[in-house]
């Protein structure tokens, strides 16, 4: 298993692109495990999903 000051130390050697992008995952992991939040982002998604269907289907039919 990692220590913390390994894991820091990693992350202090990326670029500052991924440096965001590791940010970026710790908060999905963060979301994902905190139950509601996690069913409110599935929710969302799928709201997302729907809306791209939609308007797929409405461009085909210009």
């Amino acid at each position: 298993m990692y220590e913390i000051n390994k894991i820091i130390d990693q992350i202090r050697q990326m670029p500052d692109s991924l440096v965001q992008e590791v940010s970026d995952f710790i908060d999905f992991l963060l979301i994902k495990h905190s139950g509601n939040q996690w069913e409110l982002w599935l929710e969302f998604k799928e709201s997302l999903d729907i809306e791209e269907y939609d308007f797929s289907a409405y461009l085909s039919n210009l």
